[in-house]
C-alpha cells in the first residue's frame, strides 16, 4: 500500500511487515525517512537530525544554516559535486564539462500495477502491485531523473527502478547511474556479499561495516562466479530467525557496482547499480536511459523470512516459466559421460539406461555442432556435425523419443571460434580492437551481440536447428569473461556503452528464443555460476548452480545461492565418482540427496554404474517425484551452516500450508566417541501432530522447540531424509 501526503510531500510505502519513507523538504531535497518494521505511519522525518560538521557544506538555498548539508542527511537518490561527499547515485557530463548532479523534487505519480522496463528484466504482476513515480529534476543542467518504486506488499518486495531523460539541447554523456539508494540512520551493521570463484561460486562473507566504503563489483562482463549482485546490511547479532536485515539485489548479469560506505555521522549507504567502470552512455536531447531493475526485502526476522520472501517473488512475479503450474523433467546429461566424443548410437545407448530408471528428459551437451572435437573449434557454426549424428537430429531425436523422453541440447550463441566458418566470414563480429591481439578465454572469443545483425544471423541458425525436431530443452552456456570489449559498429565516444548493450543484446536474444518458443525451458548457464542473478532469471527459470558437482561442495553452493535465490531456479545434478573437480568419492545416496535440493538430473555414463546404483538412482527419482511440490515450491529453511564444519548439514522444506515437510542432512567427518545429536526443526505448525517417516506423532512445537534425535553414524558424509506429514 502507498500512502501520499502530497501536502507535506511525504510518501510511505506499506508492505505486509516493512513501511518505506521517504519526504521532500522545504528546499525540494527528497530525503529518506524510514525503512525497517511496519509502524502505523505519519511523517518520520523528525527521526533526521541536523547538525553543523564544518567540513560539510550548505546548499545555496539554506543560506547561512550551516546545520543544513547534503552530505550529513539522509538522501532518496544521493547527488554528485554539490555538497555530499558519500558514494553518488548519479554523475552525468554536459558539453561544458562539469560533473555536477544537483536533484529536486518536482512531483509524484501513483499508479495501479507494475510499471515495466523496455529491454531490461523486472518483477511482474498486476493489481496486487502498486507503482509510485517520482520526479526529480537538475534545472540547470536540464536534466530529469524519474525513481520508480514498486510494491508488493504481501511478499514484503520493494522494486527500484530509475529513468534518466536530457531535456536539454546538447548531448549528455552519463558516467553513473545506481539503480538503488539506501541510507540509514544506523552504524551498527554488518555486510553480507555472496563471492568465490569459478566451481566454489557464493561463499557468504560477513564483517562489520568499517569508516569508509567496502563494495563488490564485477567487470568481467558478467554477474561473475566471484561476487554476486545480491547483498545484506543486517543487525550484528541478526542470524537466520532474528535481527533486522535489509536484502538488495540488482536485476542484472553485466558488470556491477554493490557499495557500503559507513558515514562520519555512522549511518550507513548502500549503494547497487551498473558498475561505472567503462560506462559512458550518450544522451542526446530527448533521449533518456533506464538503469536495471533493483530489489529490496527487508525482514524484522532475519536471514531465513527474507529468502523465503525473496523465493515466492522471484518464482510468482518474476520468472516467465514454460512450464509454470507444471512439473519440470529429471534430465539426464551426457557431458560428464562423453565430453566431445559421442555419436549417434553412444547418445541413445545412454538414454536407454536412463529411461527405466524413470528419467525424463535426455539432454546432448556440447560437441554436437560444426567441427567441434575440442573447446578450440566450432562455435558460431551451429548446423548439425552428421558425422557424429547421421541423418541430423531428425533422426536422432525420435529414438530418443521413443523411449518415453524428451530431448534437449547445449548451445552457446554469444562464442566464437576463431577455427570456425562464421569467423572466417565475420571476423569484425568478434568484440576487439583492430590492430591489438585478442585474449582468449577457453580458446574462444566473443560475439559483439551488441550488434543487431550479429543476434540475427545467430538467432537464424539455431532457429533452424530447433525447428529441425522436438527439442524442449536448450542449455544457454556462456563461458568466458569479456575482454577486448570495443564495437566496430560504434564510433569511439560510444565505446562506453558496450558493455552494456553487449547485456541488452543477450535479453532481446533471450526474449525472442522465450516468445517464439514457448514451450522449451531454457536453463541459463555460465561455466557454470556465472551468471546467477536475478536479471537472468527472468528469462531462464532455472540456471546451472555451478561446474562443481561434488556434494559436499554443493552443500555450500547451494546454501549460498539460496539466500536470495529459489530451489526451483537451481540446476543440480548427481555426477559419476571420484568427482572430476576434487576427487571425492561419496555414495550416491549422499550425491541423489543434495542434488535433488535443486532441479535435479544426473550428469553420468549410466551404462557404467552398478545395478545397486541404478536401484538407487530409480528410488530417487520416484521420491523426487512423489515430493516434487514440497522440494520445488514449499518453503525453504537453513537448519545449519556448512561453513561451521558442524557433524551434520540440514536443511528443510516446508509446504505453504505447513502440512507436511521434508527434511535433509548429510553427516560430516566421523570422529570417535562422537556426541549424540538432536536436530530442532522449523517451519512448522506448532498445534499440529506430525508422523515422521510413516512412524509415531509428533507435536510440531516439540519437534521445533525439543527437536528430533539423530542416529549415530559409522562414515562420513552420510545422508538423512525424514518427511513428515500432519495427522
Amino acid at each position: 500500500m502507498i500512502v501520499l501526503d502530497k501536502e507535506n510531500k511525504v510518501f510511505t510505502l506499506h508492505t505486509q511487515n516493512t513501511t518505506y519513507q521517504m519526504k521532500a523538504d522545504a528546499y525540494r531535497v527528497l530525503l529518506h525517512t524510514y525503512y525497517g518494521p511496519r509502524v502505523s505511519g505519519g511523517d518520520l522525518s523528525y527521526l533526521i537530525q541536523y547538525a553543523d560538521r564544518g567540513a560539510s557544506p550548505n546548499p545555496n538555498e539554506a543560506g547561512h544554516r550551516r546545520d543544513y548539508s547534503l552530505d550529513t542527511l539522509p538522501q532518496e537518490y544521493s547527488t554528485c559535486g554539490v555538497g555530499d561527499f558519500r558514494l553518488p547515485s548519479i554523475e552525468f557530463e554536459p558539453e561544458d564539462g562539469s560533473r555536477l548532479a544537483d536533484l529536486r523534487y518536482v512531483g509524484c505519480e501513483l499508479r495501479k500495477g507494475k510499471y515495466a522496463l523496455e529491454g531490461l528484466p523486472a518483477f511482474w504482476g498486476g493489481q496486487e502491485w502498486e507503482t509510485l513515480v517520482v520526479y526529480m529534476e537538475d534545472a540547470s543542467a536540464r536534466m530529469s531523473v524519474e525513481l520508480y518504486y514498486g510494491v508488493l506488499e504481501k511478499h514484503d518486495l520493494i522494486t527500484r527502478a530509475v529513468r534518466v531523460v536530457n531535456r536539454g539541447t546538447e548531448p549528455v554523456q552519463l558516467r553513473r547511474c545506481a539503480s538503488l539508494c539506501l541510507d540509514v540512520q544506523r552504524g551498527d551493521f554488518d555486510l553480507i556479499t555472496f563471492d568465490g570463484c569459478h566451481a566454489l561460486e557464493r561463499n557468504l562473507n560477513r564483517s562489520p561495516l568499517r569508516p569508509g566504503v567496502q563494495s563488490v563489483e564485477s567487470v568481467r562482463g558478467t554477474s561473475s562466479h566471484h561476487h554476486n549482485p545480491f547483498v545484506i546490511l543486517c543487525d550484528h547479532n541478526a542470524n537466520e530467525d532474528y535481527g533486522l536485515c535489509y536484502g538488495a539485489a540488482l536485476l542484472y548479469s553485466g558488470n556491477f557496482l554493490a557499495a557500503a560506505e559507513r558515514t562520519q555521522l555512522e549511518h550507513n549507504r548502500l549503494l547497487l547499480g551498473i558498475n561505472p567502470y567503462h560506462f559512458c552512455w550518450t544522451l542526446a536531447s530527448g533521449e533518456a536511459f533506464t538503469a536495471p531493475e533493483a530489489a529490496m526485502v527487508c525482514s524484522p526476522s532475519g536471514f531465513g523470512q527474507m529468502s523465503r520472501q525473496f523465493h515466492r517473488a522471484i518464482r510468482e512475479n518474476l520468472i516467465h516459466d514454460p512450464l509454470q503450474g507444471k512439473r519440470r523433467p529429471v534430465l539426464i546429461n551426457n557431458w560428464e559421460a562423453t565430453e566431445f566424443t559421442f555419436n549417434a548410437d553412444k547418445l541413445v545407448d545412454i538414454a536407454k539406461s536412463a529411461a527405466p530408471l524413470g528419467l525424463e528428459l535426455f539432454v546432448m551437451d556440447d560437441g554436437w555442432f560444426g567441427v567441434r572435437d575440442t573447446d578450440t573449434s566450432g562455435l558460431g557454426d551451429w548446423t548439425v556435425n552428421e558425422e557424429k549424428l547421421p541423418g541430423g537430429l531428425e533422426a536422432l531425436v525420435p529414438k530418443i523419443k521413443a523411449l518415453g523422453m524428451a530431448f534437449g541440447i547445449w548451445v552457446e550463441p554469444e562464442m566464437i571460434s576463431e577455427d570456425s566458418q562464421l569467423y572466417r566470414a565475420h571476423p569484425d563480429w568478434a568484440l576487439g580492437v583492430p590492430g591489438r591481439p585478442y585474449a582468449r578465454g577457453r580458446s574462444q572469443l566473443t560475439l559483439d551481440f551488441s550488434r543487431g545483425e550479429v543476434r540475427d544471423h545467430i538467432y537464424g541458425a539455431i532457429r533452424k536447428v530447433l525447428d529441425s525436431a522436438d527439442i524442449s530443452y536448450v542449455k544457454w552456456d556462456m563461458n568466458r569473461s569479456l575482454t577486448d570489449v570495443w564495437s566496430t559498429a560504434l564510433p569511439a565516444n560510444r565505446q562506453g556503452e558496450v558493455f552494456h548493450r553487449y547485456i541488452l543484446g543477450v535479453y532481446e536474444l533471450l526474449d525472442r528464443m522465450r516468445r517464439d518458443y514457448p514451450h522449451i525451458l531454457i536453463e541459463g548457464c555460465t561455466g557454470g555460476g556465472g551468471r546467477f542473478d536475478a536479471g537472468m532469471l527472468y528469462y531462464t527459470p532455472q540456471i546451472w548452480c555451478s561446474d562443481n558437482t561434488d556434494a559436499i561442495d554443493r552443500q555450500r553452493i547451494q546454501y549460498g545461492t539460496s539466500f536470495c535465490y529459489p530451489i526451483s531456479a537451481m540446476g543440480a545434478h548427481a555426477s559419476a565418482v571420484p568427482n572430476g573437480m576434487t576427487g571425492r568419492r561419496v555414495s550416491m545416496e549422499t550425491r541423489g540427496v543434495v542434488a535433488m535440493s535443486g532441479t535435479f538430473g544426473y550428469e553420468m555414463d549410466l551404462n557404467e554404474t552398478t545395478q545397486e546404483e541404478k536401484e538407487v538412482i530409480k528410488k530417487q527419482v520416484a521420491f523426487f517425484k512423489e515430493h516434487y511440490d514440497l522440494i520445488q515450491q514449499g518453503d525453504y529453511y537453513r537448519l545449519t551452516d556448512p561453513f561451521q564444519n558442524g557433524p551434520y548439514n540440514a536443511w528443510e522444506h516446508v509446504s505453504p500450508d505447513r502440512r507436511e515437510a521434508l527434511v535433509s542432512l548429510v553427516s560430516g567427518t566421523v570422529h570417535a566417541s562422537a556426541p549424540f545429536c538432536t536436530l530442532r526443526l522449523k517451519g512448522l505448525d506448532p498445534e499440529r501432530t506430525y508422523q515422521v517417516n510413516g512412524q509415531g506423532a509428533f507435536p510440531g512445537d516439540v519437534l521445533m522447540e525439543a527437536g528430533w534425535p539423530l542416529p549415530m553414524v559409522l562414515d562420513d558424509y552420510q545422508p538423512m531424509q525424514f518427511y513428515l506429514s500432519a495427522l
